[in-house]
């Protein structure tokens, strides 16, 4: 269980996230200068190099979004060019891509962030160019809300790559895409000229996740545990009813994926910061604020006191809670996760993931006056202090990573073990270095007092 008992102000935790930027500086342009991207999108490293694993390309926008946040943090212009110009190269098929249930991630991470830039006054007002950002992240989202599994009576989801019956967790923080599409005024036109709402889409998907991906330990659930998430939800495409949970990175559909609760719980928070800039009669034809916001505080509220009560003392967490070894760790719970151990990785990239979720649904909830708003708050801060500290921080500037002992399919054994070594470890990951960044420039703005970091737009 995470060990609460410091508390942390983010004052205390700035040279950390300055000493992430000097660091971060080194290796962007080290990757810039070394991986030839020709032959596709970074995923993850091999001795400390980056190295692709072709598959849908999901990770090229962390890859570009990663100088674009270098820039916000540092304000050195070379890594805007940088960003911009990749965006401009090379992230038109991902805008269009249909094969895909990760615009969020390409596409918000790019056009998003320098259309952001662009409206804090950050970089210059240009016509052509703000509308060059707007219609990609337009498109995006309208593609994005096209991979549409209808379940009847108001109810579906946005489908997985696996197909129309499968339901990824990882979507839920993908849903950033529709809702910047709607916020600029965008729907998905279906046949004859039907206007579907991205809006209601994301809903839906949000309300499916919090039905069949998290679990409560009552009624359906009731020989479960509350807050356990499962990677995938299997759905009768015949009957449009749930049929069994299901997994494909993590140990069973019975275990959480660690990364995947990660998405689940900052994606829920994210989107409850969203949900609270619309209108009361913009919710309204949809359920209403009130079931609304009931509906992600319980899931995401449920996905927090599982993890912080199934992670190690540190806030790193093993890469499934039921992997099928961790018992010959003892009593892993009540120390510090071991990245070096022989039997099973820890994943960094999680902790990375899940911290900025922690601090954004502690912030929330503190507005809202509940207790477990500072809980939440500062278990963010507990893992963000780890995080950005040995052994998780690469200080060797030749390594390519930022975030070091980040796995990612570690079932398939795509990941690298070192010589020596019985598991993954000593590696990076593109995701993972892409959100350690987004996680210090989130903490960097509270601390300096600037304005509040939102994917969307304000």
């Amino acid at each position: 269980m995470i060990d609460l008992s410091q508390k942390y102000t983010p004052e205390n935790l700035k040279p950390k996230i300055e000493r992430v930027w000097q660091l971060s500086t080194e290796k962007i342009l080290r990757i810039e200068k070394e991986f030839d991207i020709s032959k596709g999108a970074p995923v993850f490293t091999v001795d400390g190099k980056y190295s692709t694993r072709g598959w849908t390309e999901w990770t090229q926008g962390f890859q570009f979004g990663s100088a674009i946040l270098q820039f916000d943090a540092t304000e050195d212009e070379k890594f805007l060019e940088i960003g911009r110009q990749h965006t401009l190269e090379r992230m038109a098929s991902h805008v269009t891509h249909t094969g895909v249930h990760d615009h969020g991630f390409n596409n918000v991470s790019t056009y998003g962030n320098l259309l952001r830039l662009m409206n804090e006054l950050r970089i210059p007002e240009n016509q052509w160019e703000r509308a060059f950002y707007e219609l990609a992240l337009k498109c995006s989202g309208a593609v994005q809300a096209h991979r549409w599994t209808d379940l009847g009576n108001n109810r579906g989801y946005i489908y997985s790559f696996n197909g129309p019956q499968s339901l990824f967790v990882d979507t839920i923080r993908s849903l950033r895409s529709l809702a910047v599409a709607h916020q600029l005024g965008h729907a998905l036109s279906g046949e004859n000229d039907r206007r579907i709402s991205l809006l209601d889409r994301m809903i839906q998907h949000m309300a499916a996740t919090a039905d069949y991906i998290v679990f409560y330990g009552k009624n359906r659930d009731g020989a479960d545990v509350r807050g356990r998430v499962v990677h995938e939800a299997i759905f009768s495409l015949n009957d449009g009813n749930f049929r069994c949970p299901s997994s494909q990175q993590g140990y069973s559909p019975f275990t959480t994926w660690t990364r995947g609760l990660a998405w689940c719980l900052s994606g829920y928070a994210e989107e409850l910061e969203f949900i609270t800039t619309l209108d009361d009669n913009e919710l309204e034809p949809f359920g209403g604020r009130t079931s609304i916001e009931a509906m992600m505080r319980e899931a995401a509220c449920a996905a927090a006191d599982y993890y912080i009560e199934n992670t190690p003392t540190c806030g790193i967490p093993y890469w499934d809670t039921g992997a099928p070894t961790l018992h010959k760790l003892g009593d892993y719970l009540d120390r510090p996760a071991d990245p070096y151990n022989d039997y099973e990785p820890v994943d960094s990239s999680a902790a990375a993931i899940v911290a900025q979720g922690f601090l954004r649904l502690g912030k929330y909830l503190q507005a809202a006056g509940d207790v477990n708003g500072e809980r939440y708050w500062q278990t963010g801060l507990k893992i963000l202090d780890t995080l950005f500290d040995e052994p998780y921080l690469s200080s060797d500037t030749s390594h390519h990573g930022l975030l070091l002992h980040s796995v990612y399919h570690w079932p398939n054994r795509w990941d690298h073990v070192p010589a020596g070594k019985k598991i993954a470890c000593g590696e990076s990951t593109m995701w993972g270095d892409y959100h350690a960044r987004e996680l210090a420039l989130y903490l960097q703005r509270v601390i300096n007092d600037e304005p509040y970091l939102t994917f969307y737009l304000v």
